[in-house]
């Protein structure tokens, strides 16, 4: 248990390995844990051992990559690529969204081959496989959702979504306040019509001291989902986001009490100039704890690029505070993101993180961008794109070039190369 050690005043290996990693005194990194600004995401009864991971105050934001099935495609052999060019791409992290076949195989399969940390999302599992049996998910129990729960838990899943905030009060408030695309978290539309239909509270609520027994059973990370995100830069900040994350702050300090880690989910689509309140607001209100963005999308006009408005609002999510941001495919909001896709995601979101890492004053982060710009200063090709984002891609725009000293931009007419012959002579 990261939290109970670190309480207890003692540095695990986990601490040790993410402070190695970050750069950063192992100290540090066991305070923060204590206090619930750091994470360490790892299943402590997972089969397959892997490294560490840190995602929290002070350390290099980092990325998820959301891969997976869906009923119209079911291919675990392409999730595994996905999962393959994913973390080759930089993703830190990924997380199995499948909602088509088996899925306790496909499940089973990533985290047995995946050299990151896995996160699901339960809710997922719990609803289809009823909907398969008895016709809907309103027919789902309560002791089916936590069985699921404790099943991925055994199987080695590190870290959950849990749509704990989704309450029939949050209800209420969004009711009273319509939006423009109302819900458009899967998992927050589940729970609401289970809930509607069943004139029950969210089972994940009413009884979150069952969650968090299982969550601290096996050390994984609770990530309280944000069922009522923002779909549209119209509805962003409103009052069901908002009570949601008031009751997602909470929720996290009663976790912390059992010493179970918590991670707070955060929108979604939110125009630039809300940004920056909207992370401000998760620190204040949930004391610190990460804050995991899904971009957020700048605007919503552009499909096939959301990968690219994703990354701006992310960059500026990540300088202000936030902790973690979950990849935009240029495929969302259109079909299941193929192969290519991942990848645009994964890079774009690695391009943001680490922007804000040089703005938050990560150390050693502005390292990378001063060595490529020394190979930029004297012209080593190859160098310089060994050292990009995108090796592959930037080899593929240098094209055949590589036995010329300058590019085809500006030819014997380079900048660096007049200057540096002049100062030769």
């Amino acid at each position: 248990m990261q939290m109970k050690m670190a309480r207890a005043g003692r540095i695990t290996a986990e601490m040790k390995s993410v402070a190695r990693d970050e750069k950063i005194d192992a100290e540090t990194i066991r305070k923060e844990i204590a206090c619930g600004k750091i994470v360490i995401t790892s299943n402590s009864k997972r089969k397959k051992k892997i490294k560490p991971l840190g995602i929290g105050k002070g350390l290099r934001t980092k990325i998820n990559a959301n891969i997976g099935t869906s009923p119209d495609c079911i291919n675990i052999k392409k999730e595994l690529e996905k999962l393959k060019i994913a973390v080759k791409s930089g993703a830190d992290t990924i997380m199995d969204l499948s909602i088509g076949g088996n899925l306790d195989k496909i499940r089973r399969t990533l985290i047995r081959e995946s050299p990151v940390p896995v996160g699901t999302v339960p809710i997922y599992q719990s609803a289809i496989e009823v909907a398969r049996k008895k016709g809907s998910i309103v027919y789902l129990t309560e002791d089916e959702i936590f069985s699921c729960i404790e099943k991925q838990a055994e199987d080695g899943v590190d870290f959950i979504t849990v749509h704990c905030g989704v309450t029939q009060k949050a209800i209420q408030t969004l009711k009273k306040n319509p939006r423009v695309m109302g819900v458009v978290s899967r998992g927050g539309a589940f729970l609401i019509e289970w809930m509607v239909y069943n004139k029950k509270e969210n089972p994940l609520y009413e009884h979150f001291d069952r969650l968090l027994s299982i969550a601290k059973k096996y050390d994984i990370t609770l990530s309280l989902g944000d069922g009522f995100r923002p779909g549209s830069i119209a509805d962003a900040t409103d009052s069901a986001q908002i009570y949601e994350l008031i009751t997602l702050g909470e929720l996290a300090r009663r976790a912390w009490k059992e010493d179970v880690q918590v991670i707070i989910e955060g929108p979604g689509h939110i125009p630039l100039h809300q940004i920056a309140a909207n992370v401000l607001l998760e620190k204040e209100i949930c004391q610190g704890a990460p804050f995991y963005v899904l971009g957020p999308l700048v605007t919503d006009v552009a499909p096939g690029y959301d990968h690219i408005t994703a990354a701006i609002g992310g960059a500026i999510a990540a300088s202000h505070g936030a902790d973690f941001l979950c990849y935009v495919t240029p495929s969302e909001h259109l079909k299941l993101p193929a192969i290519e896709d991942v990848q645009e995601g994964v890079v774009a979101a690695k391009i943001a993180a680490h922007a804000a890492d040089i703005a938050k004053g990560i150390p050693h982060a502005s390292d990378w961008d001063r060595r490529i710009s020394c190979m930029r200063h004297s012209l080593n090709w190859k160098e310089q794109i060994k050292l990009s984002v995108d090796p592959v891609k930037s080899k593929k725009y240098r094209g055949n070039s590589f036995f010329t000293e300058t590019c085809t931009m500006c030819g014997k007419y380079c900048a660096l190369k007049l200057v540096k012959d002049y100062l030769k002579s």
